[in-house]
């Protein structure tokens, strides 16, 4: 592009996910947790997940989504600037899981950084990847990637976030794009003062681990999951209103809702009140289960298997995850 005018936008250009192949039913669960499998469905809207086999680390989920986005976007990891690995299960603390995802990848020209937001942190990685291009690599390309080994991390008698949560990737290869295509609009936010509701309490500074924290579940993900699903009904409107207004476009006009997959019985109720219909709103947590940062990027892949996302298609995106965070963006594909 050398001698020409700098891109205008950046859009995805190419989408790959890794779906592990262990598949956990309800039947399969419902007596760790003390319910029958019909409560795991009529609670939660979810029939199965999908779990990590016990050698996985999140960095093999990743790697194998990131290699079917490159090859989706026909490039190859030297062709990568940047590499932002969205995981609130990261391989292990103090090196970011995305070394590791470069490393392996062989993308030795990129630099590479894991981003927290939880739920919400792909679409936190998606903007930085556009506004990190827009400032300094407007002909480069960022490989995005949501990641999450939930597995690993539950606590096998708490119901709450073990019928829910799961694992998963999803990557996307971020790149220059036509004025009025990609990314159209974004939008974050941060209540700290909810930073306690959800999330691993143990194995950091605060909470270094010791025989207590590990005999008392510190290390397991937690959730108070009322706290959680208020504040999700809370902002969950607020960001689609924010959305609605930066880009111009009225709701009826946004082809498909594609949101981090929470609760998918709480999606669809949301859903239904601020008149989002069926044949928009994209639901895969039925059977993925919540896969946090991985869940958007899996959902977009299901949407185009499917034939409901397409090129022109305008895309809305909302997420909400521990911190409490949220974010949202919307999109027209490429």
């Amino acid at each position: 592009m050398s001698g020409q005018e700098p891109p205008a936008a950046w859009g995805i250009h190419g989408l790959g996910v890794h779906i592990p192949q262990r598949r956990v039913s309800n039947a399969d669960i419902a007596d760790q947790y003390g319910v029958d499998p019909e409560w795991i469905e009529r609670m939660t809207g979810v029939t199965q997940r999908r779990y990590a086999e016990p050698g996985q680390a999140t960095s093999d989920l990743a790697v194998a989504a990131a290699e079917r986005a490159l090859a989706d976007a026909h490039l190859s990891a030297r062709d990568i600037d940047v590499i932002l690995v969205a995981t609130s299960t990261p391989d292990q603390l103090a090196v970011a899981t995305a070394c590791r995802v470069q490393h392996r990848l062989g993308a030795d020209r990129a630099w590479a950084t894991d981003i927290g937001g939880a739920c919400a942190g792909f679409l936190y990685a998606l903007k930085m990847a556009r506004d990190i291009l827009a400032a300094s690599r407007p002909e480069g390309r960022a490989l995005v990637i949501g990641a999450e080994a939930f597995s690993k991390f539950q606590n096998p008698a708490d119901r709450s976030t073990g019928v829910l949560f799961a694992d998963g990737a999803g990557a996307v290869v971020v790149g220059p794009a036509a004025a009025g295509r990609g990314i159209l609009c974004s939008t974050q936010g941060t209540d700290g003062s909810l930073a306690d509701i959800v999330g691993i309490r143990a194995g950091g500074s605060a909470e270094p681990t010791s025989e207590h924290t590990v005999s008392a579940g510190g290390h397991y993900l937690h959730m108070n999951g009322k706290a959680v699903a208020a504040y999700f009904h809370d902002v969950f409107p607020r960001i689609v209103d924010t959305l609605v207004r930066l880009s111009g476009l009225p709701l009826a006009q946004i082809d498909l809702v594609v949101p981090h997959q929470a609760n998918p019985r709480m999606l669809r109720a949301l859903s239904l009140g601020l008149d989002i219909s069926a044949a928009q709103l994209v639901v895969t947590a039925d059977t993925f289960g919540n896969t946090g940062a991985a869940s958007i990027p899996m959902a977009l892949y299901v949407a185009r298997a499917e034939g409901r996302l397409k090129p022109e298609s305008t895309v809305l995106h909302a997420a909400v995850g521990a911190g409490m965070t949220w974010a949202g963006t919307v999109q027209r594909w490429l």
